[in-house]
């Protein structure tokens, strides 16, 4: 089974979609990495899952994602009496960390962390920023705020603090015992929430120990100011525009996502698009044509994914999601305009031997018009520097470890395949021939294009080009 677009679909399973039918439906339809959101989801959940994901991987012979997104910090507002508190414009308020039910006059905020860092003048904002104050005055036990717009304060609210850097770390006891089992049980990817710093992201890599990557979210606007520091401790980012589009303006996330996007490809590390993409098919079969727009623009933009959330994990119509999601980008990689704007994100490539090879076979395929380029991949690191390039040739990545494949299945334009590495430089171009082939990226007579590093199996060593003929029946040709 080959997609007939680059861009991957990552789809959040729920109470819609969480059945193994359901699974293999939105596999077929178009999801080629599944999320399991450990706010809803327990360890029994997880574990039901991921094995019936890996069934699914099985039967069809495709190499499937799974990517484990953390719960991270909840910070929320204590009891209120009556449980809301109704504000106006200049109204003072005082929040503590004390038990008691909170009134018109003051209101549980039980996270010490808060107290420590916040400062005057900064904004707290109340679920999901319907409800604004700034601070006033603040002391180890009390914070004083007043009102900047008109509305409520209710029970156990979410707070968020745009202005501040609150001296917490990323992960929670839940989320290291969601870590720990997440890899236990073998998922690809974690999606780490509450990125602050860069001490956060360490510290997930560190307790996954290499058996799974780390996906950072951005979602706060410290993350945004350490951007690149950010990046180059993770293997992958999450534009979370939701959270975003709370802690910050929602005019600038559209260009904090394009920020986004454009420093992760310099990077060479996938970008996840997520929130909202196509949020009008929760409860109808067809988007708005802003979402169509909306999903269309990430794709051009040369995202490595788009994801889907309640659409496919608690939507009434989660198959006809991704359909949709298919459909707008395969027709926007067909556009005769896409190559010119995927390329206007390009960057020189690294002054590596590597990644002047990757450049190359770009470079040669298109030049040439070859059918697919072929890379040989044991660590992953030359499919991921090949499809930096954004080449608008077909790539197909070969690795004998499984775990690689599935990893790279959230990257842009890699269609994975297992298989042993070769023998020798025969056999490797043999092997590159018969199986794209197989897959249909080539026919006789068409030419492919194929690097690896020599010796073979040599990790992070890609040092040649190759272009072979395909011969009859996929065979080597002359």
């Amino acid at each position: 089974m080959r997609r007939n677009r680059k861009v991957k679909i990552l789809a959040t399973l729920g109470p819609s979609s969480d059945s193994p039918e359901m699974i293999e439906r939105l596999f077929k339809a178009g999801a080629d990495v599944f999320r399991i959101n450990m706010s809803h989801a327990s360890h029994e959940k997880m574990k039901e899952l991921h094995g019936a994901i890996r069934k699914v991987e099985a039967e069809n012979g495709r190499p499937i994602g799974i990517l484990v997104d953390l719960q991270g910090p909840k910070l929320r507002l204590g009891a209120i009496k009556e449980e809301k508190v109704e504000l106006s414009i200049g109204d003072e308020i005082i929040f503590d960390m004390k038990e008691d039910e909170g009134s018109e006059k003051r209101i549980p905020l039980p996270h010490p962390e808060i107290f420590k860092g916040v400062e005057e003048g900064h904004r707290l904002l109340i679920d999901d920023g319907k409800m604004t104050l700034v601070v006033t005055k603040n002391t180890p036990e009390e914070i004083t705020a007043v009102a900047k717009t008109n509305g409520k304060l209710s029970s156990r609210k979410g707070v968020s603090l745009p202005d501040s850097l609150l001296p917490m770390g990323a992960m929670t006891e839940k989320d290291f015992a969601d870590l720990d089992f997440a890899v236990n049980q073998g998922v690809d990817w974690i999606a780490l929430s509450f990125v602050q710093r860069v001490e956060d992201v360490a510290q997930a890599r560190k307790l996954a120990r290499g058996r799974a990557s780390i996906l950072a979210k951005l979602e706060k606007p410290s993350a945004i100011k350490w951007l690149d520091d950010i990046i180059e401790v993770s293997d992958g980012v999450m534009v979370a525009r939701g959270d975003l589009g709370v802690e910050m303006p929602v005019e600038q996330v559209p260009g904090i996502q394009k920020r986004i996007t454009m420093a992760a490809r310099k990077a060479g590390k996938p970008v996840v698009i997520a929130t909202q993409m196509l949020e009008s098919m929760i409860t109808t079969p067809v988007p708005t044509r802003a979402e169509v727009s909306d999903v269309a623009s990430a794709v051009y933009d040369g995202a490595d994914a788009v994801m889907l959330s309640a659409e496919s994990a608690a939507g009434d119509y989660p198959i006809e999601a991704i359909e949709t999601m298919d459909r707008i980008a395969q027709e926007v990689e067909q556009d005769e305009l896409y190559a010119e704007a995927i390329n206007n994100y390009l960057t020189p490539p690294e002054p590596t031997g590597s990644d002047a090879i990757a450049a190359a076979a770009k470079t040669v395929s298109e030049t040439v018009n070859l059918s697919a380029i072929v890379c040989y991949t044991s660590s992953g690191s030359t499919g991921v520097r090949v499809a930096r390039e954004r080449p608008m040739q077909p790539i197909l990545a070969f690795t004998p470890i499984v775990a690689t494949a599935r990893r790279l299945a959230l990257t842009w334009g890699l269609h994975c395949v297992l298989t042993s590495d070769p023998e020798d430089l025969d056999d490797m171009v043999d092997k590159a021939c018969r199986i794209a082939f197989r897959e249909g990226f080539a026919r006789p007579g068409q030419r492919v294009i194929i690097t690896a590093g020599i010796p073979l199996g040599t990790p992070g060593a890609t040092n040649m080009l190759r272009i072979a003929f395909v011969g009859d029946n996929g065979t080597m040709g002359s």
